[in-house]
């Protein structure tokens, strides 16, 4: 039966996101459409105001409706460290001038937020409302006296007023995530008998009072977003009731908008990684959002305008908050507008370049998207000297090279022996969890075809072919390095390539070496049926997994409710040489694929020395310990090398050759690296 093509004109961006494009009418002022950029912190606020003004307009002129800063702190002792930034002084307020006045040029809005982190904070000053130390930060808080509860109200005030007084056009009150507010609403946080505690009313006391008191100082022509716990994810955390019965009260003291909280810092429980389904949590917002009637932001885990759309048609919020997006591509909003959303580099939650910098105390970045945070620093501009280039390779180190040199106006050939582009990407895409990067694969793709790059795939290049180009870029990748184990061509062994790439069958008890992130990766996918749904795309199977109540009726979202996992089809092992715990790649996600793996009940050995293989099985050593492994089939994942067969072949044509990528470092396989070092060479060739 033939398929009638429907007749009707395509939808205009405008008419396909109206919800998402629609303005918002505060009433003393309007957004521009309900797309607010989140607040992330990016170590910008301590470096230099003048490239935070760069970063913050950049996504004001994309069309962001509203922006929210990085965590501003309102008082030295509530900075999340020392010379964290803060608003204390006026001086303070000038310098924050050439940021407010960037983003109002390019036509945007921006918010300031202030943050007092109480006993997440990584200094000996810290204040918090008990003097209870946080299972994941170093020390111990002092709890705050009466003298120190009004002063720090004062200052939340102060840092208000000089908010305003800087150009912002209002703050966000940071009390979620378990900072100081959300401290003081919850008995996790506050164990005091005073006013101050004890009863929930009590508990509410000081939040509301740090409302009230910056209403008061900066009139009601400023706006006040609250970013509002609404599932604390942790045990003692607040009960729906005490949420809902909150979100009204912030509402009546002066509030404009409500923005999503979910899950504290010291939650076991992912909320924005890329195993967190997209849009996760908005069915919280709209428990929120049915309570009071001023606008509510849904967040967590939107990083596409038609995921947007959709929360917003079905009611579930207001507005949709999203950060991380807004780095992979600060024209997320108008290219939704041009509806161009097939050309959004989308946001693939792995937090490498952001929360990992973040948290190791370094510049944020993205990993999709070098330019963020460096807007002044790696900058595209058109070349007057066009050249042939030759780009053999289609991973992620060439496709972000081919990409910005074809945009900077060179003539870009990109050669692959595989029949599509993507490299490690395609097998990175197979992983439960890690279905994101499609999105990466179909970003470049399109810019491919919008750069004039030509592709030519499915055929290995020689030297030779390569003669009339002016300069060749290898970015070949890498392959595995050959381990010294006796029985290492036994018929059980293969490599991850095998598995990942070729699927080939793999038995029911398997040991696999290495640990690193091919490892966890490879083990991730070994431990998942194929007949199930991955809770990375299925919201109601990732909440049973993760021990999340779809009601809400537990407090904190948690209390007494089990997890519900599907069994491993396999028995497996993963092992490495070092000492260390297995974790996995990534600072701020490597626990929770530690944690997703002892769900599926995989054994992890560290320590191990290898032996040797036969038909009984892996033999090795743990410490002074020897074991057999009686397994079915042993997968390598341990070491690599680079891939650079054409180098001295090429260099004897006298060719000028550039290595990034694998190609240039075998360190893992670090997409990262590989975009970043990619795009920057493409940026001065």
């Amino acid at each position: 039966m033939s398929v009638q093509k429907n007749s009707s004109p395509e939808k205009t961006g405008q008419e396909k996101f109206s919800r998402l494009l629609e303005p918002l009418d505060l009433g003393f002022t309007q957004l521009r459409n309900r797309v607010i950029m989140g607040s992330m912190h990016t170590g910008l606020e301590e470096l230099s105001m003048e490239r935070q003004a760069a970063f913050f307009a950049r996504r004001a002129a994309g069309g962001v409706g509203l922006i929210i800063t990085g965590g501003i702190a309102t008082s030295r002792e509530g900075g999340l460290g020392p010379g964290s930034s803060g608003m204390f002084t006026e001086k303070d307020a000038e310098h924050h001038r050439v940021v407010t006045s960037a983003v109002h040029a390019s036509g945007g809005k921006i918010v300031m937020q202030a943050l007092h982190a109480g006993r997440q904070s990584f200094h000996t000053e810290m204040l918090a409302p008990s003097a209870k130390q946080s299972p994941i930060y170093p020390f111990a808080p002092r709890a705050m006296t009466e003298d120190d509860i009004e002063r720090e109200l004062g200052n939340w005030a102060n840092a208000a007023r000089l908010a305003k007084l800087a150009g912002y056009d209002g703050v966000e009150i940071m009390g979620s995530e378990g900072y100081l507010l959300n401290q003081f609403l919850t008995t996790r946080g506050n164990e005091r008998d005073d006013k101050w505690g004890g009863t929930y009313e009590n508990r509410m006391r000081f939040p509301l009072e740090v409302v009230r008191r910056i209403r008061e100082a900066t009139g009601t022509d400023f706006i006040i977003v609250y970013r509002l716990s609404m599932m604390d994810l942790v045990p003692d955390g607040q009960s729906l009731e005490e949420v809902l019965t909150f979100a009204k009260r912030i509402e009546a003291e002066g509030v404009n908008i409500i923005n999503t909280g979910i899950g504290w810092h010291e939650a076991k429980i992912p909320t924005i990684a890329t195993m967190v389904p997209r849009a996760a949590f908005s069915w919280i917002t709209r428990k929120i959002k049915d309570v009071v009637s001023i606008p509510v932001a849904a967040s967590n885990r939107i990083n596409m305008p038609s995921v947007a759309e959709d929360i917003l048609v079905s009611g579930d919020a207001d507005l949709v908050s999203m950060a991380r997006p807004m780095l992979a591509d600060p024209d997320w909003v108008n290219k939704a507008a041009a509806n161009r959303e097939e050309e959004i580099n989308t946001c693939i939650a792995c937090n490498q370049a952001c929360l990992d910098h973040t948290f190791q105390l370094r510049l944020s970045s993205c990993l999709v998207n070098p330019q963020a945070c460096n807007e002044t620093e790696l900058v595209y501009i058109k070349t007057d000297k066009p050249k042939k280039i030759a780009v053999v390779g289609a991973g992620p180190a060439g496709l972000s090279f081919a990409t910005v040199a074809g945009e900077r106006g060179h003539q870009v050939t990109l050669f692959d022996a595989d029949t599509k582009i993507g490299g490690q990407f395609n097998i990175a895409k197979q992983i439960p969890g890690k279905e994101e990067f499609h999105e990466t694969i179909r970003y470049f793709d399109v810019m491919l075809g919008k750069h004039g790059v030509r592709k030519m795939l499915g055929r290995r290049v020689s030297a030779h072919d390569l003669a009339a180009f002016d300069e060749v870029v290898l970015a070949t990748g890498i392959v595995p390095r050959k381990l010294d184990i006796p029985g290492l061509d036994h018929a059980s062994v293969m490599s991850y390539l095998d598995v990942l790439r070729d699927k080939k069958p793999v038995g029911k008890r398997v040991a696999i070496i290495g640990a690193g992130g091919i490892g966890v990766d490879t083990a991730e996918y070994l431990t998942h049926d194929a007949h199930h749904k991955s809770a990375s795309l299925d919201i109601p199977t990732f909440l049973r997994e993760w021990g999340i109540d779809p009601e809400f009726a537990a407090r904190g979202g948690i209390a007494g409710v089990q997890e519900q996992v599907e069994a491993s089809p396999r028995e497996v092992y993963l092992l490495q040489r070092k000492t260390k715990k297995i974790t996995g790649p990534g600072k701020t996600t490597g626990w929770i694929h530690r944690e997703a793996l002892l769900k599926k009940k995989v054994q992890m050995l560290t320590g191990v020395s290898y032996t040797q293989i036969d038909d009984e099985g892996l033999h090795v050593s743990v410490g002074d310990k020897a074991m057999t492994l009686k397994v079915d089939t042993i997968v390598l994942c341990a070491g690599q090398e680079p891939q650079r067969e054409l180098q001295a072949a090429l260099e004897e044509m006298g060719k000028k050759v550039h290595l990034i990528g694998g190609a240039d470092v075998a360190a893992e396989l670090d997409a990262k690296r590989a975009i970043d070092q990619g795009a920057r060479l493409a940026a001065i060739i």
